[in-house]
């Protein structure tokens, strides 16, 4: 989706919008006319990338939030803030993630790192949300995944990784919860009669910062991210297109989930792309979704 469709008048929350997909995301976004909200952990970086869209485009509506997704006091906070402004939120896009750390790590709230940020970070997100969406005309919220989702296990008997840490099983384990939790909130708000889409996407191998970052976590030197993949990986601007079109397109609907139509899924034009088998089970979504407001201690309010 080349040319995104105009976004005037439209309010827009990208997270992680400081980098990555995520801030190529906010630049278009901000182009076609939308306001967007970059939420991001590091204010100071938001700023940073919020000047950097200003630059090209100068009249571009953006405002930097606070938002630490491995904080639940901070997306209570963030998203208070939101609500209480009685503007409806037309789109929330859960773009925000961290990729295979060497150790295990746990968030404010004693979640593993990936479950906590990847996962249920946005899922506290978007319920305490939803008042804001539901003002709005056409709310859409469109969650990123991962061709990690593919094998993907969602591990009940030790959700936290405290017994066996593998970085990389865990970060499978968070994306296949965040295609549950953008399949299951479609089946909610088809039985609850709301207007609300919900849509799922993944960018392929996209070169971003998310390969390095997460993998440099407790390491004394960064972690360069390799270079043995490069011809079979895509630039940013072409690995933003399925979140965009999941967020954005116009023909995008309810419970799809959009990714490249290259070999493998890896690159290529945005296409409608297949559930894996790993996240086609309504049952394996709903337990996932009943222990994730347990453990959150937020409800959709549908």
């Amino acid at each position: 989706m080349p040319n995104l469709p105009d976004q005037t008048g439209r309010r827009i929350v990208v997270t992680g919008s400081n980098s990555g997909t995520g801030q190529e995301a906010a630049l278009r976004l901000a182009a076609a006319g939308a306001s967007v909200v970059l939420a991001v952990r590091s204010t100071e970086k938001g700023e940073t990338a919020a000047a950097g869209i200003r630059a090209v485009h100068p009249a571009a509506d953006v405002e930097v939030r606070e938002l630490d997704l491995a904080d639940l006091v901070s997306v209570r906070r963030f998203a208070a803030g939101i609500v209480d402004e009685e503007r409806p939120i037309d789109v929330l896009i859960n773009n925000a993630g961290v990729m295979a750390p060497p150790q295990r790590f746990e968030t404010v709230d004693g979640f593993e790192l990936q479950f906590g940020t990847n996962f249920l970070g946005p899922f506290a997100l978007t319920n305490l949300l939803l008042p804001s969406l539901l003002r709005a005309e056409a709310p859409r919220v469109a969650t990123m995944s991962s061709l990690a989702a593919i094998p993907g296990r969602i591990r009940f008997t030790d959700l936290q990784w405290e017994r066996g840490y593998n970085g990389w099983r865990a970060y499978a384990q968070s994306k296949l919860a965040d295609l549950l939790l953008a399949l299951h909130l479609h089946r909610l708000t088809v039985e609850a009669d709301v207007p609300l889409v919900s849509t799922a996407a993944h960018p392929g191998y996209t070169r971003t910062n998310l390969q390095s970052a997460g993998r440099s976590l407790g390491r004394s030197k960064p972690v360069r991210a390799s270079t043995r993949a490069l011809p079979f990986t895509q630039a940013v601007e072409q690995g933003t297109e399925p979140m965009l079109y999941a967020a954005v397109g116009p023909n995008a609907v309810g419970g799809a989930y959009y990714g490249p139509s290259g070999p493998f899924g890896a690159t290529g034009p945005t296409t409608t792309v297949s559930i894996p088998g790993s996240a086609r089970s309504a049952d394996l979504a709903r337990s996932l979704w009943a222990v994730a407001e347990d453990l959150t201690g937020t409800r959709p309010p549908l």
